[in-house]
């Protein structure tokens, strides 16, 4: 039987971040099917890695066990969900990008009542976590064991890797060209690209 994502190392983590394409979330009445993920590592390894300075009380969640989610709040006001990979004490995280609503699609289209239609209503990290109703009282809970408010479950049959895409992560300054943005080729739920304005350098 070949590896999931859980059973790869944190140096493997894109490999982690394709195989969990097509894999379901569900939390508050409502499925999503996973269509777009971002992989980021630990240590000393990736810049825009929320964990590459070192552990902090902010990111410790990235540092293991795996399965679990690593939950951050953006603009003061949006959450964004990454699930946690790879062994115990080396940082790695998989961002729940994009994905297709397949169950609960009316308390979806409540909770997102400005969506401009059923593939935006969780076309973005933050537009997903509005659609499962989760906030950062989710952090650090577990995907697979069933005590957290989410619920992993993978998909009856694997993405092909024909299917799969890659490209530039979405919004970071650091290592912006790495294509680590993984999502289902020809989805129309898959989020819009856009770089980040490249900051400035600092005169010496």
């Amino acid at each position: 039987m070949e590896e999931n994502w859980l059973d790869l190392p944190a140096g493997e983590v894109d490999l982690a971040a394709r195989r969990l394409l097509g894999w379901r979330l569900t939390a508050n009445q409502v499925t999503v099917r996973l269509t777009e993920v971002e992989a980021y590592s630990g240590l000393g390894e990736d810049p825009a890695s929320h964990a590459h300075r070192g552990m902090t009380n902010r990111n410790a969640v990235m540092f293991g066990p795996a399965g679990h989610l690593y939950v951050y709040q953006i603009y003061g006001m949006h959450f964004c969900a990454n699930i946690v990979c790879g062994e115990v004490g080396r940082a790695a995280a998989v961002l729940l990008r994009a994905g297709e609503v397949v169950e609960g699609l009316p308390y979806a289209r409540e909770r997102r009542a400005a969506a401009r239609n059923d593939a935006d209503l969780a076309a973005g990290p933050a537009k997903l976590m509005q659609v499962l109703a989760l906030d950062r009282g989710a952090n650090g809970s577990s995907v697979i064991d069933g005590t957290g408010p989410l619920t992993l479950s993978p998909p009856t049959a694997a993405v092909a890797e024909s299917l799969i895409e890659a490209g530039p992560r979405v919004g970071v300054t650091a290592a912006h060209d790495m294509a680590w943005r993984f999502w289902i080729k020809g989805d129309p739920t898959v989020s819009a690209y856009r770089r980040a304005p490249l900051r400035p350098k600092r005169p010496r």
